[in-house]
């Protein structure tokens, strides 16, 4: 995908000289790039003028990034790549709970860091096209579960469950394909548009949290089951 002026990304970062090598570095490459180094500012920014991807500092002077990402993903469905020095599982878990969609530990690669943008940003844009050409309501149902792709939303035994864009991605192509496995490689490359490393786990922790939020046993899963060496089940017999 080659980026183009109308391909918007809000940096949020307060070490200026990281700041000013991405965007010397993406504006090179074709992307207008914002930047700022206040959480409170990116709020502001992003509800005002919503841009097409935001890079997210974790840490941030006046509101952390997990705050700024919790404030404005309500509202805010484009993508959100945060962007940390802090290389814990638990802060990537945090970031990806309050609706990240991605998480890049410091030092970034340039090459790895525009890989991730671009296919944030063409998997973003299929999903508009779609919702644009769908008409009629995309759903599936499985007995109790309703999946909405039209307005993003999933309903449970009548109540409506609580879920980020990056996990309804998940959860959709994993239901798409009830009754099939679906491995790793092909949930990355889908949903992230790059090649699955090895080392990628943000996939499994979407899952993690969808099986939480539907009531899934994380022990013992009966409704997405891991097929280990292989990927994901979602068991179309349990429901």
């Amino acid at each position: 995908m080659s980026a183009s002026v109308q391909n918007t990304i809000l940096l949020v970062e307060d070490d200026e000289e990281l700041a000013h090598w991405t965007q010397e570095y993406l504006s090179n490459k074709g992307f207008n790039v914002q930047v700022t180094a206040s959480g409170v500012d990116a709020v502001a920014r992003i509800n005002s003028s919503p841009p097409d991807l935001v890079l997210l500092d974790g840490m941030l002077p006046d509101l952390d990034g997990l705050d700024v990402c919790r404030q404005v993903r309500p509202t805010f469905a484009n993508p959100i790549i945060m962007l940390t020095a802090r290389d814990e599982e638990i802060d990537e878990v945090l970031g990806l709970e309050v609706g990240a969609d991605d998480y890049i530990t410091k030092p970034v690669r340039a090459r790895a860091l525009l890989a991730r943008i671009r296919g944030h940003l063409r998997r973003n844009q299929s999903q508009v096209q779609h919702n644009q050409q769908a008409g009629p309501v995309s759903q599936i149902r499985l007995n109790e579960l309703l999946i909405d792709k039209q307005n993003l939303s999933v309903t449970l035994r009548g109540q409506a469950v609580s879920i980020t864009s990056a996990e309804f991605d998940v959860l959709w192509l994993l239901a798409e394909k009830a009754g099939e496995v679906v491995s790793r490689q092909e949930l990355v490359n889908q949903l992230r548009g790059f090649d699955y490393d090895g080392f990628d786990r943000s996939i499994d922790l979407r899952v993690s949290r969808i099986r939480k939020k539907l009531g899934d046993d994380p022990n013992e899963p009966y409704l997405i089951k891991t097929i280990w060496g292989k990927g994901y089940l979602f068991a179309r017999e349990s429901w």
